[in-house]
């Protein structure tokens, strides 16, 4: 019976793709294997991958959905990065403007 209901999961043919482009996206905005989130994104999508060779989508389909997630939290982080090193250049800019601002009264 247990072997049955394994063998009726559906492919998770969307997840897959949506996991993917998640990893793509997350690429895009500057993630890579330095961020520890993308590179267990990386892993478990191969293995996701590996799964849905073998036919085993209950396990692809878990996988692909964490894969997705970490894949997100490493864009998130990026991006967080990103804008904290924005935000800390603004503040220097706007410290340098009061400073002249200053020299000048």
């Amino acid at each position: 019976m247990a072997l049955a209901g394994c063998a009726n999961d559906p492919a998770p043919n969307e997840q897959m793709r949506l996991t993917e482009q998640a990893v793509v996206q997350a690429k895009a905005v500057g993630a890579n294997e330095q961020i520890p989130e993308m590179l267990l994104a990386e892993q478990k999508l191969a293995l996701a991958q590996k799964n849905m060779l073998e036919e085993d989508y209950k396990r692809a389909r878990m996988l692909a959905e964490q894969a997705e997630l970490d894949a997100r939290l490493a864009e998130a982080r990026v991006l967080t990065l990103k804008s904290q090193k924005q935000l800390a250049e603004l503040s220097t800019r706007i410290n340098r403007l009061r400073k002249q601002l200053g020299d000048l009264q």
